[in-house]
């Protein structure tokens, strides 16, 4: 696959950063444009190793050793035609997916693997960029109705793919915009939202229709989306956050991360300020932040913080800092245990490890955190000031109140939609992406939403 010596002749390349100093005064995104011989040189590192481990450590399956083969050879229009093959929105993963299938790459076990992620993104973009993207509806309808809860990468793409099999799909979104986490929880600085625009436009185009503000279970009734529709899928993500339960949780100034980010995004959008959506303002401007949690939510609060103009910033994280390279308990192919820096590290403020949370304090709106380090057998509690905390420690599963609670489908044991073939225990409705396994990925999301889809489309078949 690519040139046979290719991965001997070139060193891996990914596009590079805008300057630190210009990308934190924008909300575009961090990444310069990747120039195409520089893509087709790294698509000639794709070495011709039998068996593509890269194929397996992504969820979707994408055909990657292809792809890079038609990109080296310049047959770009192929390249894109082998990618959707697979995965319906490649300029979502090729954006914000962390890249299993880089982990996975067979070059990875002694060199740094192909830049899977970067050929990926260049290739959808330039598609658009060529006018190769454009509206696949079907040649003949089924006369099924379908209707799609929740327009996140799981919905829209098993909303595209029904619609492509010729079933008339209405999605519902409780927002006043399409696109769920891609819209409101992903920061523009790692994807603008124009590329959820032009994907919306595409599957209007396939027959999908949108309805927004319609949160199902009180503004759709329950009723009126059962009995209206052939198939039902659930696909509402995983949006109760994990909790903090300790003393002075209850002070101003505390937030839930995703609360944060919605309401930046929201402005970037243009929503004005003190007006519906956005209530009371969250800004990080001026303020000592501190982001409790390590993972991607804290790292997209930390370059929030930082385009907001904060004072400081600090994470912290409960586990122990993790090795530099990949650690002996996580071997290739699979997924690395290992310290990672996302662009928003670069950019400033401090990460701290082994930090346990043990108290706010403050005199109504909290003033300072205080904590423990994590393993040490002092027990010495220290304090750090702060004007704005922001939770981002996860998510524990669907919300349960309003839709599911009215469905009254099962939960399995971690309290996420339980299904057998992606169908829960009510016939007729089903369920795919974080709502039915959990937090996850967007490469998972969109895998879940084509299996579900799949699913759907075999039982609409056989009633």
């Amino acid at each position: 696959m690519g040139k046979t010596t290719g991965f001997l002749e070139y060193s891996r390349e990914t596009p590079a950063r805008r300057p630190v100093e210009e990308r934190v005064n924008d909300w575009r995104e961090v990444y310069h444009d990747f120039p195409a011989h520089n893509v087709e040189r790294q698509a000639a590192r794709c070495m011709d190793c039998g068996v593509p481990f890269c194929n397996s450590g992504c969820p979707l399956h994408n055909l990657i050793p292809d792809w890079n083969d038609l990109v080296y050879h310049d047959r770009w229009h192929d390249a894109i035609v082998s990618l959707h093959a697979t995965n319906n929105f490649p300029e979502f993963t090729g954006r914000i997916c962390p890249a299993p299938c880089e982990a996975a790459c067979v070059l990875g076990i002694n060199e740094k693997p192909v830049s899977i992620k970067a050929i990926e993104c260049a290739i959808i973009d330039r598609a658009f960029v060529e006018g190769w993207i454009h509206p696949e509806p079907p040649a003949k309808l089924s006369g099924k109705r379908v209707a799609v809860v929740g327009s996140g990468p799981a919905g829209l793409a098993a909303a595209q793919q029904l619609a492509r099999a010729g079933h008339a799909v209405t999605v519902f979104e409780k927002c006043d915009r399409i696109g769920g986490l891609l819209r409101y929880g992903i920061p523009d600085f790692k994807m603008e939202k124009r590329s959820i625009d032009r994907r919306i436009e595409q599957m209007r185009g396939e027959g999908v229709e949108f309805i927004v503000n319609a949160n199902a279970g009180a503004d759709v009734s329950i009723d009126d989306l059962r009995l209206g529709h052939h198939a039902l899928l659930i696909a509402i993500g995983a949006g109760h956050p994990r909790e903090l339960p300790v003393p002075g949780r209850e002070l101003a100034g505390i937030h839930f991360a995703m609360d944060f980010l919605t309401q930046q995004n929201r402005r970037g959008a243009g929503d004005v300020e003190h007006a519906a959506p956005i209530l009371a303002p969250i800004l990080a401007t001026g303020k000592r932040v501190v982001i409790i949690g390590g993972g991607d939510t804290g790292a997209d609060c930390l370059g929030t913080s930082h385009r907001q103009q904060a004072a400081s910033v600090h994470q912290f994280e409960i586990l122990a800092m993790p090795p530099a390279d990949r650690d002996a308990s996580t071997p290739w192919p699979m997924w690395p245990h290992q310290l990672r820096m996302e662009s928003s590290h670069e950019e400033g403020g401090e990460r701290n490890w082994a930090i346990h949370t043990t108290r706010f304090s403050g005199n109504g709106s909290v003033s300072k955190l205080h904590y423990k380090r994590a393993g040490d057998p002092s027990g010495v509690e220290h304090t750090m000031d702060a004007d704005l905390v922001l939770l981002a420690m996860g998510f524990t599963g669907p919300s349960k109140r309003g839709l599911l609670e009215g469905l009254n489908v099962d939960l399995d044991a971690r309290g996420n939609i339980a299904t057998t073939d992606y169908q829960s225990t009510m016939k007729g409705i089903f369920a795919a992406g974080d709502a039915r396994r959990g937090q996850s990925l967007v490469v998972w999301a969109i895998a879940e939403g084509r299996e579900a889809a799949a699913a759907i489309d075999r039982y609409l078949k056989s009633s």
